[in-house]
C-alpha cells in the first residue's frame, strides 16, 4: 500500500468514527439540553470534514508532474493543512459566540446515565483515534494527518472534560455547561490558530530538519577528496520531493574530469541514501597548507573568528594575479546588528590586507 492510499485509508476511519461519535453526542446533547455535549457533536462533524479535505489534498498533490509544475503537486498538502486549520478555528469562534449565549440565558440540563456511558466511550475511542491517526501521519510525514491526530487527542481532553461537569452537577447541581462550553471553545480556537501558524510557517519557508541536513553533510564527507561541505540549501516540495544544492571543498589540483566524476557520485550517493536531489555542486578550492594563500586565510580567519556571533567562514580564495580575496561568512541570526558586524568585518579585514581588493559574501544560517 502507498503512501496516498494509507492516508486516504486512515482519513475514512476517522470519517467514520467521528461522524458516530457526532450522532451520538447530538443526540445526548440535545435530550439532556447540554450545550457542552452539543459544541462537542459539532467538533466531531469538523474534524470529518478535515478528513474529507485531506483525502481530496492528498489526491490532487499526487498528481504527476507537468509543465507547469515540474516539481510536482506536493505543496497542496501544506494548503490542505491550511484550510483544516481555518475550518477549526471557525468552529471555535461559532461554538464560543453560542456559549456566551447560553451564559447569558442559561439552561439546566438533563443528565442521563447513558449519557454519561456515551461521553465516556467517546474519550475513549477519541484517545485511541488521535493516536493512530498522529502515528499513520509520522510514518508517512502527512502533516495534515499529524494534525488531525493532535485534534483528536485534545477532543478526548474535552471530552473527558464534559463528563466530570456532568458528575459535578449530578453530585452538587451547579451547572458549568455553558462556561465549561466556552472554555471548550478557546481551546478549539487556540489549537487552529497553532495549526494554522505551523502551516504558514512552512508555506514562508522554515529551516530544514538538522538530522537531515547533518547526514547529507557527513554522506558527502565520506569521499576523500571532500575536506568540506558548505551552504547546503534544501527546497521542499512535498513529500519526497526534496531539492537542493551544496558547495564542496576540494584540492586545486583536481582536474576537470575527476570533478565530475565525484560530483556525480556524490549526487548519485546522496539520492541512494537520503533521497534528495542535488540539482547542483558548487567547488570552493582547498589550497596547500603551506602555500601563501593559506597563510594568509589562517590570518584572516583569527580576524573573523574573533567575533563570537560568526558562526562560520569557509570558501576562502586568494587570487594572486587580480590581487582579490574572496570568502563566505555566517552571522547568527540571534545577532541584531548581522549587518553592522559584517561590514565592520569587511572594514577590519580590508584594513588589515590593503593590497587586496576584499568581497565577503554573507551567507544565511539555513542549516546545521
Amino acid at each position: 500500500m502507498n503512501r496516498e492510499q494509507v492516508i486516504v485509508r486512515t482519513s475514512i476511519i476517522g470519517i467514520l468514527a467521528n461522524v458516530l461519535l457526532a450522532a451520538f453526542k447530538a443526540a445526548v446533547g440535545v435530550l439532556s439540553g447540554s450545550i457542552a455535549i452539543v459544541l462537542d457533536a459539532v467538533n466531531n462533524l469538523s474534524d470529518a470534514l478535515s478528513s474529507i479535505i485531506t483525502i481530496i489534498g492528498t489526491r490532487l498533490a499526487g498528481k504527476k508532474p507537468d509543465k507547469k509544475h515540474p516539481y510536482g503537486h506536493g505543496r497542496i498538502e501544506i494548503i490542505t493543512a491550511v484550510v483544516i486549520s481555518v475550518i477549526v478555528l471557525y468552529a471555535g469562534v461559532t461554538s464560543f459566540g453560542e456559549s456566551v449565549k447560553k451564559i447569558i440565558h442559561p439552561v439546566t440540563p438533563d443528565y442521563s446515565v447513558p449519557a454519561l456511558v456515551i461521553i465516556a466511550v467517546a474519550v475513549v475511542v477519541k484517545i485511541l483515534l488521535g493516536q493512530y491517526v498522529k502515528a499513520t501521519g509520522e510514518k508517512v510525514k502527512s502533516d495534515s494527518l499529524i494534525a488531525s491526530g493532535e485534534d483528536a487527542r485534545l477532543d478526548a481532553v474535552i471530552s473527558a472534560s464534559t463528563l466530570v461537569a456532568a458528575i459535578i452537577y449530578l453530585l452538587s447541581h451547579l451547572s458549568l455547561e455553558a462556561w465549561l462550553g466556552a472554555v471548550i471553545s478557546i481551546i478549539i480556537i487556540k489549537s487552529g490558530v497553532e495549526m494554522l501558524r505551523g502551516s504558514v510557517s512552512q508555506i514562508v519557508g522554515e529551516r530544514m530538519d538538522s538530522e537531515l541536513t547533518k547526514a547529507i553533510q557527513q554522506t558527502i564527507l565520506t569521499f576523500p577528496d571532500v575536506s568540506g561541505a558548505y551552504d547546503l540549501i534544501l527546497h521542499d516540495y512535498g513529500p519526497n520531493t526534496v531539492i537542493g544544492s551544496v558547495h564542496i571543498e576540494v584540492p586545486e589540483t583536481m582536474g576537470v574530469t575527476e570533478l565530475a566524476r565525484l560530483e556525480r557520485q556524490i549526487t548519485e550517493k546522496v539520492m541512494k541514501e537520503h533521497r534528495v536531489v542535488l540539482a547542483g555542486i558548487s567547488v570552493y578550492v582547498k589550497t596547500g597548507l603551506n602555500s601563501r594563500s593559506s597563510l594568509v586565510m589562517r590570518r584572516v580567519r583569527k580576524i573573523v573568528m574573533e567575533h563570537e556571533n560568526v558562526i562560520q567562514m569557509h570558501g576562502f580564495f586568494l587570487d594572486e594575479e587580480l590581487k582579490e580575496m574572496h570568502f563566505d561568512i555566517i552571522i547568527d541570526f540571534d545577532q541584531k546588528n548581522r549587518i553592522e558586524e559584517y561590514r565592520q568585518i569587511c572594514s577590519e579585514v580590508q584594513q588589515a590586507f590593503p593590497e587586496y581588493r576584499v568581497t565577503i559574501t554573507l551567507d544565511a544560517d539555513v542549516s546545521d
